[in-house]
């Protein structure tokens, strides 16, 4: 089985990011045409402590359970807003904790924006990624356009322009992984 682990930059409890994440998980569940794969949300990114180099060699327990599970993946997909056409602060601490332990280093990573007007941040993640040497796939990392269409987790598998967007992100990271 190919394991994914899904990242949200969002902690908002309403948050699109993680919605669409949630409805990815599901049509992998679902999707008998492909290879099995998982698609698992990481839960704790609002856990992880601020970064702080000086804690590197001996880390907390939440950025060893983020690491470790960046490690047990095949692939990640991340989505996250934008925010004074920024990253996240949640986001960029979580990243910043793998800088120096290399968990993104030729991980296959996908991107995926649910609100393609945030395109600074989308940008500014590539970037920030791409200097982690994360193989970052082009045909897995597109805009969804979630944002404003009041769908569910379930609905937004079966939407007929999101839906294959989302299976396209899942088989093209698979590829990847190979």
């Amino acid at each position: 089985m190919t394991n994914i682990l899904a990242i949200s930059g969002s902690l908002r409890q309403a948050s699109i990011n993680t919605k669409l994440l949630k409805a990815m998980a599901m049509a992998a569940a679902e999707n008998k045409s492909m290879k099995p794969v998982s698609v698992d949300i990481y839960p704790s990114l609002g856990s992880l402590p601020l970064f702080n180099p000086d804690m590197d060699g001996r880390e907390p327990a939440a950025v060893h359970e983020f690491r470790s599970a960046l490690k047990a993946a095949d692939g990640v997909i991340i989505a996250s807003p934008e925010y004074a056409h920024g990253i996240t602060g949640v986001m960029k601490n979580a990243l910043d904790w793998t800088v120096g332990s290399g968990e993104f280093v030729e991980k296959p990573t996908a991107i995926i924006n649910a609100a393609p007007r945030s395109s600074i941040a989308f940008e500014a993640l590539k970037e920030v990624l791409r200097t982690m040497d994360a193989a970052i796939v082009p045909a897995a990392s597109l805009d969804i356009p979630v944002l404003g269409n009041n769908l569910d987790e379930a609905q937004l598998t079966l939407d007929l322009n999101i839906g294959p967007l989302m299976n396209q992100v899942i088989s093209s990271l698979v590829s990847a992984i190979g």
